[in-house]
């Protein structure tokens, strides 16, 4: 994927615009952009946004412009995407070890550093 996106680009003479802070830039518009969907939704309705056909239409394409612009970006550095994860995953691991007691699985969730 990473590669046709490149080749998408050159094809196109978008290289010159394609820097870091660019691509950087564009990735978070995007993913305000999947935010907006579910802006005012109650968490129920967000959950449930996938029965419906039109809204799911447009998750799956703002979900799809936000792994473009990272896979490029990715891509512009040198960064191996599923390398970067593992390792977050295994310090998180460290970080945030599973809880013991009777609310552990309610105290879980992802790290945003």
């Amino acid at each position: 994927m990473r590669r046709r996106l490149t080749a998408f680009a050159a094809a196109r003479g978008w290289e010159p615009y394609h820097t870091p802070k660019n691509l950087a830039a564009a990735l978070s518009v995007e993913a305000s952009e999947l935010l907006e969907i579910f802006q005012w939704l109650t968490p129920e309705q967000s959950a449930g946004i996938m029965a419906d056909p039109e809204a799911a239409f447009r998750v799956e394409d703002e979900v799809a412009d936000v792994l473009s612009y990272l896979l490029q970006l990715c891509e512009a550095l040198d960064i191996d995407p599923l390398v970067a994860l593992a390792a977050k995953i295994e310090r998180n691991e460290t970080r945030f070890p599973p809880a013991a007691g009777p609310h552990a699985e309610s105290a879980g969730g992802t790290s945003s550093s």
